[in-house]
């Protein structure tokens, strides 16, 4: 069958009614991260009324267990993962509503209008009948918006054994294909003094200073952001370390007895993260030392750093099916942020690719996507899985 064939046998499978209500219903649960059990149960009763069967693992999370459902052709052939995360970041809830095409709400960006828009696929190969080697495993979970998530619950769905031969990830990036991104940790600092806040003329200005000690981990961490710009991939860009909040004291003339300082280390593919935390806790104890006070540092890490090979198979299938569905290619870059993918790379061994809707608002209360966009992602994710698991060579 001809890849134009195959298209309109897709187009016409995918409803972009049936996706709109699948996205509704997910949107309209709130689930800040560490509260996603109700809309994971949601997505489970969605996917068993269309008559799929569903597993439930709880991946080291059993508030939430992930969702598991797979969908296979009985004929030999890879396994393509679709997967996305349920939990949204820690902001007031918007409601759902759809106005002139657009999907408005919390998650509708990042990611439910992604996991509706990756169901509405997996529908669509499964009443299309193309499917005629492989299969499709579609996984959802939570534990992933930082800080509130450590990303655990994904690590335990690869360590369960619940991973592709490949997977896509429906995130908001649609151009260009993402083949490169940073590590990265989120770092808290925590400088103090012994003793009690004290007024300056009554000997705060005699105090060790926690501004002083925490004005020379800025300076300092600028010096090495400074070097790091050496530091450079041809695709991810530079490495850095970068500091977004200090905060101190209660009063302008009070010595506080303590300084919170937090950012972010980001870093390339290829680097040990062991010496950079090492590297950054002997410079933190080098300041303490100097200033007579003591600093805490936590080195929250997030994902690693990771790169897949834009000319393997697997690419080759995504760009087929992209250029299907919208008559082009994407050029590759590197991917912005971090996100599930960096660890279905580095810890699972197979290739990620992160391609979503062109969606707006993503860490904000006014997420909107337009629904056409979720229709075209749909049909992506569908091409690409009869290109990628009845491939010949699988």
């Amino acid at each position: 069958m001809s890849d134009t064939t195959a298209l309109n046998v897709i187009r016409q499978s995918v409803s972009e009614e049936r996706l709109l209500d699948t996205a509704l219903r997910l949107i309209e649960i709130p689930s800040p991260t560490r509260s996603a059990a109700a809309v994971a149960d949601r997505l489970a009763e969605v996917l068993v009324n269309d008559d799929f069967t569903v597993e439930r693992s709880d991946c080291g999370w059993p508030d939430a267990p992930a969702v598991v459902c797979r969908f296979d052709s009985g004929q030999p052939g890879r396994t393509l993962q679709f997967n996305g995360h349920l939990d949204t970041v820690h902001l007031p809830f918007v409601p759902p509503r759809v106005e002139n095409g657009l999907l408005y709400g919390s998650g509708a960006s990042d990611m439910k209008g992604g996991i509706a828009a990756t169901v509405e696929a997996l529908r669509a190969v499964r009443d299309s009948g193309l499917l005629t080697g492989g299969s499709i495993l579609l996984t959802a979970h939570e534990l992933h918006e930082s800080p509130w998530g450590d990303g655990s619950q994904v690590d335990g769905l690869i360590e369960a054994g619940f991973i592709g031969d490949a997977v896509l990830l429906p995130e908001y990036c649609h151009d260009p294909m993402p083949i490169a991104g940073r590590g990265l940790a989120i770092l808290e600092i925590t400088v103090t003094r012994p003793g009690e806040p004290m007024h300056e003329v009554l000997g705060g200005i005699e105090q060790p200073s926690v501004l002083l000690a925490g004005a020379e981990i800025v300076q300092k961490f600028a010096e090495i952001d400074a070097s790091l710009a050496d530091e450079k991939h041809a695709t991810a860009g530079r490495a850095s370390l970068f500091i977004g909040q200090l905060h101190t004291g209660e009063i302008y003339n009070q010595s506080p007895t303590e300084l919170k300082l937090s950012g972010t280390r980001r870093w390339l593919p290829g680097t040990n993260v062991d010496e950079i935390r090492t590297g950054i806790e002997a410079t933190l104890a080098v300041i303490a030392e100097r200033h007579g006070i003591s600093i805490d540092s936590t080195f929250h890490f997030v994902r690693d750093a990771y790169e897949i090979d834009p000319a393997s198979e697997f690419a080759e299938s995504f760009q087929s099916a992209h250029e299907s569905v919208t008559g082009r290619r994407l050029s590759t870059g590197a991917k912005p942020f971090v996100d599930d993918g960096n660890t279905f790379v580095h810890r699972g061994g197979i290739p990620a690719i992160t391609h979503g809707p062109n969606a707006l608002g993503a860490h904000t209360v006014n997420e909107e996507v337009p629904v056409a966009e979720l229709v075209r992602v749909a049909e992506v994710y569908a091409m690409t899985a009869l290109n990628f698991c009845c491939s010949p060579s699988a």
